[in-house]
């Protein structure tokens, strides 16, 4: 009985601590209509300042508190709505969670740069742990006491707050309907901006007590994912009733803890579903509760998106494919291998091209179907041991089929999810996946086999052979990924132009009309999210074969967040963006972090500004998402435009061909470096539309005015006939 009171009463405190944190997250969903995935990382950075207030600074705990809750939370929420969130009405739920994730990245960058990672970080309970009292045989904590008080006192005010206060009602108007609201005298900005500061106030002060409870250790990654679980708590009262998160929250901290008890302890299943509860238990009320009915009308939004013909695709990919190639005789052997790594980032990421650009359905988790396809790949595809260890083609296409068929036993049960609430779904699988696949070291037997499915806790995946081609050499490796990239794309392109692609695009606009016409939106979701799975688990075997070994940290829920939040950047609705999002996540970030860190060892003088520079470029990196709600479209939408307009200036396309040659030339020749090279030739890529702008403006002789035509310039028989055309007379016509 002891046993049973004592895991129920932690039960009860972790659940108190999840409440505190799905309180903030309902409170901003209702008053702003964004569902902030960037909540745990608030709550990491204001427990961090706690943190370094108390032990670094020695400041009293009560001033602390005062500091961080009172001051640090809600401004920084504040400053949230101020600078992103306001701006991102009218654009679609993707580009919404894409900003918060973005915020959530740069968040935990920030933090790994303030604080290092590789020192200890401790949080003390309050008062002290020897600080407790002892009922019914169980000892409990004042701390643990401090949790409990504090999750009713905040349930009941902000069921108050939003039932019986004119604030509260104001506040959910500002989502419901802003211009009513304005038309009242209030002003819902103010009201939205007001939750958003409650909302991060929320969230600090759940992290500032989760910590303690968890073991006292701050580590930037787990503590965001940590408040993270509080997901589930939100999704009981499905983002609206605070007293049903109040419910959900005790389950999920109850059942977390009876796992830890009555399960046997052996091995490390039980320890792993302990961590993977909180994503199960969000997955199974996701598909349980009740949907919103179908959109019945098209919402308008302001990305925009050209789809390109067959032909195109096929001849930018010849194009891709010749200039990679030549590109490839400036780099070395490791600089090959980087860029083939980022290829095959770039063939994950058209998984969500097809799956969130063409069919408006989303995926937060396009690393787990990879990390699905890698395990399969290396248990029924590798041949030989050792050095003369091979991957099959037989191996790699099991692996495409598995994750394929993964990926429609992951959609069947979320089919009727649509928006957030699938987004929701796909990121609880990612992590379920990452928590007990990913993590299993044990043996296992079935049907007489015994296998592991992490031996170690890593897997060494060979390169694939397949007769004469061996993805040993790099050059190889990376020609075949770039190969496979463009082919990809040409039949995406085709899909997108036949009736299925139209048909998945009728359904990004309309749902309810799609399905009023006739089509099967069950069938077409299975399809489609079949389809971006089984690109996922092409791109992630090829991804591991180039990585050689990979373990668990190789397939994130961080990382698959990066890859698709540098995708919509780049523009989700592109094959190009998904080129240009894929190489940046596999290659551009790393790459320049690495050099930058190179570089600090090399020259200890300047080693604090070159790290720093490192640290700089990912927090720019989130500071690129973050801005996204501007630009929609992505950036690859505006060079895309401004090369179409670039038609007439032919003069300034073949000048800087020419000099592409030249600066070629000179670095193949080893005149210049091939970083110098490679700066020089993206710097012409983006400059050179604005240039083109410029020569054709110059060019152009602009006409006069109409209601100045006989002041500025004489009145003649053209002029005359002109404004006979421009007004529609029957004489300029004839003219």
């Amino acid at each position: 009985m002891t046993t049973f009171l004592t895991y129920t009463i932690l039960g009860l405190v972790l659940g108190s601590v999840y409440s505190i944190a799905a309180s903030g997250l309902v409170l901003t969903y209702n008053t702003s209509g964004i569902f902030n995935f960037a909540h745990g990382a608030q709550a990491m950075f204001g427990t961090f300042l706690y943190w370094h207030f108390t032990e670094r600074w020695g400041w009293p705990v009560w001033l602390a508190l005062i500091v961080v809750i009172g001051v640090v939370g809600p401004a920084m929420g504040a400053a949230l709505h101020a600078a992103i969130m306001k701006g991102l009405r009218g654009t679609a739920d993707v580009t919404k969670i894409i900003v918060t994730v973005a915020v959530l990245l740069g968040t935990v960058y920030l933090a790994q740069w303030v604080w290092n990672p590789d020192e200890a970080h401790t949080v003390d309970m309050f008062f002290g742990a020897g600080a407790k009292i002892t009922l019914a045989g169980v000892v409990i904590r004042y701390h643990e006491i401090v949790c409990l008080v504090a999750a009713v006192a905040i349930a009941v005010g902000l069921r108050v707050l939003f039932t019986r206060s004119r604030a509260g009602v104001v506040m959910r108007g500002s989502v419901d309907d802003p211009d009513l609201l304005r038309l009242n005298g209030h002003d819902p900005e103010r009201a939205a901006m007001l939750s958003w500061a409650l909302g991060s106030t929320l969230a600090v002060l759940a992290g500032v007590l989760i910590v303690p409870i968890s073991g006292g250790g701050l580590d930037a990654n787990m503590l965001t994912l940590l408040v993270i679980d509080a997901f589930a708590a939100a999704m009981f009262g499905r983002l609206r009733s605070i007293p049903r998160t109040f419910v959900g929250a005790m389950v999920l901290g109850l059942a977390a803890n009876y796992v830890l008890a009555y399960l046997p302890s052996a091995g490390t299943f039980t320890g792993n579903l302990r961590v993977s509860l909180p994503m199960i238990l969000l997955f199974v009320v996701l598909v349980v509760l009740p949907q919103d009915r179908l959109r019945g009308a098209a919402i308008r939004t302001r990305e925009r998106y050209r789809v390109p013909t067959v032909r195109s695709a096929a001849v930018w990919g010849l194009v891709l494919v010749a200039v990679v190639y030549l590109y490839s005789l400036l780099l070395s052997d490791g600089a090959i291998t980087t860029f083939s790594l980022g290829m095959t980032f770039a063939i994950i990421a058209l998984s969500l091209t097809v799956l969130t650009g063409y069919a408006g359905e989303l995926n937060l988790a396009p690393l787990a179907f990879g990390a699905v396809a890698t395990v399969v790949a290396f248990h029924a595809g590798v041949e030989g041991s050792g050095l003369a260890a091979r991957m099959n083609i037989q191996g790699v296409l099991l692996a495409v089929a598995a994750a394929a068929l993964v990926g429609g036993l992951v959609a069947l049960p979320a089919l009727r999810l649509r928006g957030l609430y699938l987004a929701l779904a796909t990121m609880a699988f990612g992590e379920f996946l990452s928590n007990m696949v990913l993590r299993d070291t044990t043996e296992h037997e079935l049907f007489g086999m015994k296998f592991t499915l992490f031996p170690d806790g890593s897997l060494v995946v060979p390169p694939l052979k397949v007769g004469p081609l061996d993805l040993r050499n790099g050059t190889t490796s990376l020609m075949t990924a770039t190969v496979l990239f463009a082919l990809i794309a040409v039949g995406l392109a085709a899909l997108r132009g036949s009736g299925y692609g139209r048909r998945l695009a009728a359904m990004k606009d309309s749902p309810a009309a799609s399905a009023m016409l006739g089509q099967n939106l069950v069938r077409l979701k299975l399809s489609v999210f079949m389809i971006s799975a089984a690109i996922a688990g092409l791109g992630g075997v090829l991804m591991s074969s180039a990585t050689g070994t990979v373990a668990q940290d190789n397939f994130t829920f961080i990382g698959s967040l990066a890859l698709l939040m540098l995708v919509v950047v780049a523009g989700i609705g592109y094959l190009s963006g998904a080129l240009v999002g894929g190489l940046m996540a596999g290659v551009g970030s790393a790459v320049l972090v690495s050099t930058f860190s190179d570089l600090a060892l090399e020259n200890e003088g300047m080693a604090t500004i070159y790290k720093a520079l490192g640290h700089l470029v990912l927090v720019g990196t989130a500071l690129v998402g973050m801005g996204v709600g501007r630009n929609p479209s992505g950036f690859v939408h505006d060079v895309i435009e401004g090369y179409r307009a670039m038609r007439e200036a032919r003069p300034v396309l073949y000048g800087a061909g020419a000099l592409g040659v030249v600066l070629y030339v000179l670095a193949l020749t080893g005149v210049i470096g091939t970083w110098t090279f490679a700066l020089v030739a993206l710097c012409v890529v983006f400059l050179l539309p604005v240039i083109g702008r410029m020569y054709l403006e110059e060019g152009r002789t602009r006409p006069t005015p109409l209601e100045l035509i006989g002041v500025d310039e004489p009145y003649t028989e053209e002029l005359r006939a002109r404004l006979d055309r421009e007004l529609g007379l029957k004489g300029g016509a004839r003219a």
